[in-house]
């Protein structure tokens, strides 16, 4: 049986639904996620032809680089979705998704770019920049697990 989540923007003018597995959450501390979030970014991943998006119309995509992408509802402003280019593969905002989500912490990443004013105390493997699972902007395309 296929699993099924669902979730939206602040306002609800952007919606999405995912079917089937998601990786673990991934906690990024890069200074663009801090920058564009006010802190760290908490995101899940899901295969493109899994993703269903409604309210297209209302999502504006950001070139936060020249790799990689960020979704964004142009009403509310709420940050859902990051994109490495030429990826089928969308990052989902974990805190999008409507409750009980199911999802589970799996890692931080960029921690040697995290913030001064916090400590990362929660026991998850942390990696200087990604592991050989987790897709990111500056890094060749890996295979998935």
């Amino acid at each position: 049986m296929s699993q099924t989540r669902e979730g939206a923007c602040l306002c609800g003018a952007v919606r999405f639904r995912t079917h089937g597995s998601m990786r673990g959450v991934v906690y990024c501390h890069c200074s663009q996620c801090r920058k564009q979030s006010g802190h760290v970014y908490a995101a899940t991943d899901v295969d493109d032809a899994r993703l269903e998006i409604s309210g297209g119309d209302n999502l504006t995509w950001y070139a936060a680089s020249d790799f990689a992408r960020r979704g964004f509802c142009r009403t509310c402003g709420s940050v859902l979705f990051w994109k490495r280019n030429g990826a089928d593969v969308t990052s989902i905002m974990a805190g999008s998704f409507e409750q009980p989500s199911g999802l589970k912490a799996e890692a931080h990443i960029f921690v040697a770019d995290k913030g001064d004013y916090y400590e990362i105390a929660d026991g998850l493997p942390q990696y200087a920049r990604s592991s050989d699972s987790i897709l990111v902007a500056d890094e060749p395309q890996k295979a998935r697990k």
